[in-house]
This record gives C-alpha cells, sequence and structure tokens, in this order.
C-alpha cells in the first residue's frame, strides 16, 4: 500500500464491463471504476493483462474514492480454459477456501462430469466438496454415492442434501465458517441457487425448473455474485457452465490416484492398458474393481490436459518472443533517435 498511501482494501463482490461493485463491510457495497487495461475483453490486442493481473470476483483490491487501483495478492483461484480456438484462460472465482461441486441427484447425475469438476478446481489451493442436491426426489441415494466411492480415498467429502431444507444444509456448516469463502459450480439445473437462498434464509436468488425429460436447467444466475451469509461466511454463486475445458495446469494423478496406483502394478512400465500382458488396470476392470467408465474418463481427461498444456506452453514461448522482439525494437529506436 506503500504507492497507494490513501487507499483501502475492498473486496470485489461483481465484476461488469466497465467496472466492479465492491464491498468494504458486511452490509456495504459500491460501484467503482476500474483501471483501463482492466476493462479490456481477454485477447483483445497484444499486450492485454492476463488474468492473473485483472480482478475477478472473490479479490481483494485497493479502493481511492471511487476507483479500483491495485489488485492484491490472491491465495487461491479457480479457472477453466475459455471456449474458442486460441488459449485463454477464465477466472471463475479468487481468494476462495472451498469449492462445492454441486450435482442434483435426478437424471442429470453425472459421475463423469462430477470428475472433470474435480479435475479443475483440485490444482486451485481449494478443498473440494461434493454436494449432491435433491436428495429428496432420488430413488437411492445410497447407489449414487456408491458410484463415487473412489472420492473418499482421495479425501474429497460428499454429501447429499434437499437443497430446500435448512436443516438438511446444515451438514455443509464445517465449511461455511466465519470468514470463509466458498463458491458454488455445477450445471444449470443442479439447485445451486435454490442452495443458495436456503442458506441465506431469504429468496434472493431466482430460480427456475428443470426440463423433464433430462434434468436440465436454464441459467437462471447470470453472473458471478459474492454474497454474505448469516454464519459469517462468504458464498460465490455461479452461473451453471456446459462446458468445462482444462488450462493444461491440472494434476491428473491426483485426481485419479486409484487408477495411477493401479498402473504402477502393471507387467510393463510403458503399458498402454489395452491388450497387454501383467495389465493391473485391466485386471481391476474385468475383476470388478475398477469402474470402466472412470477408466474411460481418466484416459479422456489426460488427453485434453496434455493437449491445453501444450498450448499454454505454445502460448507461454510467444508471450516471451513478443517480449524480447519489444525490448529489440526498443533498443533499435532508442539507437537511432536517441532516445533515453
Amino acid at each position: 500500500m506503500a504507492t497507494h498511501p490513501k487507499a483501502s482494501p475492498a473486496r470485489v463482490v461483481e465484476q461488469h464491463r466497465s467496472g466492479y461493485i465492491v464491498s468494504d463491510g458486511p452490509d456495504q457495497s459500491f460501484p467503482v471504476e476500474s483501471l483501463p487495461e482492466w476493462q479490456r475483453p481477454p485477447g483483445f490486442r497484444k499486450g492485454t493483462v492476463t488474468i492473473d493481473q485483472r480482478p475477478g470476483v472473490g479479490d481483494w483490491v485497493l479502493v481511492e474514492g471511487r476507483k479500483a487501483v491495485a489488485l492484491l495478492p490472491r491465495h487461491s483461484t479457480i479457472k477453466r480454459a475459455a471456449a474458442g480456438e486460441h488459449y485463454q484462460q477464465q477466472l471463475i472465482a479468487a481468494n476462495v477456501d472451498t469449492v462445492f461441486v454441486v450435482c442434483g441427484l435426478d437424471a442429470d447425475f453425472n459421475p463423469r462430469r462430477i470428475e472433470r469438476y474435480l479435475l479443475l478446481v483440485r490444482g486451485g489451493g481449494v478443498e473440494p466438496v461434493v454436494v449432491l442436491t435433491k436428495a429428496d426426489q432420488a430413488q437411492d441415494v445410497t447407489d449414487a454415492l456408491a458410484s463415487l466411492v473412489e472420492l473418499a480415498a482421495q479425501d474429497v467429502a460428499v454429501r447429499a442434501v434437499n437443497a430446500k431444507d435448512a436443516e438438511s444444509i446444515l451438514v455443509l456448516a464445517p465449511w461455511l465458517q466465519p470468514g470463509r469463502t466458498a463458491v458454488l459450480v455445477g450445471s444449470s439445473g443442479a439447485g445451486k441457487s435454490t442452495l443458495t437462498n436456503t442458506l441465506l434464509g431469504i429468496e434472493k436468488m431466482k430460480t427456475s425448473a428443470v426440463r423433464e425429460h433430462d434434468s436440465r436447467g436454464r441459467h437462471t444466475t447470470t453472473h458471478r455474485a459474492l454474497i454474505p451469509l448469516p454464519s459469517g461466511a462468504c458464498l460465490i454463486d455461479t452461473p451453471g457452465m456446459r462446458e468445462l475445458k482444462p488450462t493444461g495446469e491440472e494434476d491428473v494423478a491426483e485426481n485419479f490416484s486409484d487408477v495411477e496406483a493401479l498402473a504402477d502394478q502393471c507387467k510393463f512400465r510403458d503399458c498402454h492398458h489395452e491388450r497387454e500382458p501383467g495389465c493391473a488396470v485391466r485386471g481391476a476392470i474385468e475383476a470388478g474393481k475398477l469402474d470402466p467408465q472412470r477408466f474411460a474418463n481418466y484416459l479422456k481427461l489426460r488427453d485434453e490436459v496434455a493437449g491445453a498444456a501444450n498450448k499454454l506452453a505454445n502460448r507461454r514461448a510467444q508471450k516471451a518472443d513478443e517480449k524480447v522482439q519489444g525490448k529489440a525494437l526498443n533498443k533499435r529506436l532508442d539507437e537511432k533517435y536517441g532516445r533515453h
């Protein structure tokens, strides 16, 4: 704060194109203008700031009057690769302690999607908790929990709740203590807004019914927002995300430690887990000890992360090359025109 002696810290509770809504107290929020470079959309032109330099919901910034003038260091981030052909990263939330991965126990229940969410969030320095909503509508909660048994072995908590019942969601209290921040992620219709309303004790967030044939919902939450809870915690609700592209920085081994442990037992070190003799992975699948769909998802996500990592490396090399070229150009201009 030495460079901004008159500034005070505030937290970003909403992000908009031309500025932010920030808060410096539980019931005090106000709009602020942002630095010009923060207003440019990612990839707008060469030299634009990255998501590591531009504030997002959950960030702490320094505010002077009605202007945000500096981004303070983060202790965690949740991000994904943005849609499109060119490699870009999109910030979902910053400075969070817990990610609630929300999935409904209805026709939209999908263990593979949960695995994808966990891959994206576990590398951000936060604790994931899988929240299975609509437990009151589920025909067999036990079977759903059994399909996620691998997560318990990886110390990922799984809780089934009725998001409309205040008593049912008390199981989430350990992650919503005073001073903590949690973010809700999940597909549209999973019950994120309903869960938010129940935690608040009021109908603050708009909700809507899901489609009958597949239990998918429409986007009722249109933007990310940080909301203070009566417990003293903060909650960030997010719009449903239909596309979850890895950034290339994820650790597949951490999220599929059971598969990796089996692979270490294969007879051949370069085993592709197809028809090789002594393949422990195939042996576990045939013995019913490893879900073949989980293994297929492991292979799919491993390839996606490898591809994204390659794009990220190329992007960084391009940026480094542009920086070198820029310095060389400035040097030639200085020599030609005698600039200092």
